[in-house]
């Protein structure tokens, strides 16, 4: 038997076993049946049960799944929309997540697989400081697909926008200045007196 402190009290009778938890107000717990003599445990069996369950949810909370984004072009992209295509690759991966980008060939397109072997180079470079080939480009159908993964692990990504997160929040607007204070009125002279107000001397 094993004490509530992780002790080793020795080989007991199951009747002094019960009597000990009783006394100690604990239950009577078999932690490994199948040991020689079988190992049982002093414990609070209710607070085990509950501290297992804290401890499963935060494993949970804290698993992350891998989600697989997928992006779409054609050989001939225009620019613009290369450009457009380029940026949603790059959220993705900053988020830790992987990209799926996949050439559509249509008509004429099917017999020049090297345009979308190019484009999927070109874009594979473009993003090399975020994420890495994981899968090379290779031919399915009409198609052509190549998979990046993220240089940063889902987890991280996540910590990441959460610290920016904080910090955004700390970071409250400065309070306004203070108006300037109105500039003192200033103070009229008397004009001053000409010879037509002056009083005439006798």
């Amino acid at each position: 038997m094993v004490g509530p402190n992780g002790e080793q009290v020795g080989i007991v009778r199951v009747e002094d076993a019960l009597r000990l938890a009783a006394e100690a107000d604990l239950d009577l717990v078999e932690v490994a049946p199948m040991a020689k003599p079988p190992v049982a445990k002093l414990m609070d069996f209710g607070k085990f049960k509950y501290e297992a369950a804290l401890k499963a949810r935060e494993a949970r909370k804290n698993q992350v799944n891998t989600v697989i984004k997928e992006i779409k072009l054609r050989p001939k992209i225009d620019p613009h929309d290369y450009g457009t295509k380029k940026g949603h690759v790059e959220r993705f991966l900053k988020g830790g997540d992987k990209v799926k980008v996949t050439i559509m060939f249509r008509g004429r397109e099917q017999s020049r697989p090297e345009l979308g072997f190019r484009l999927l180079q070109r874009l594979a470079e473009d993003v090399l400081e975020l994420g890495t080939v994981e899968s090379a480009p290779k031919q399915d159908g009409r198609n052509m697909i190549m998979v990046l993964a993220p240089t940063k692990k889902k987890s991280e990504a996540m910590a990441e926008q959460r610290r920016a997160r904080t910090s955004d929040a700390g970071h409250a607007a400065a309070p306004a200045d203070a108006p300037e204070a109105a500039p003192a009125a200033e103070t009229a002279e008397a004009p001053e007196a000409t010879p037509a107000d002056q009083a005439p001397t006798t």
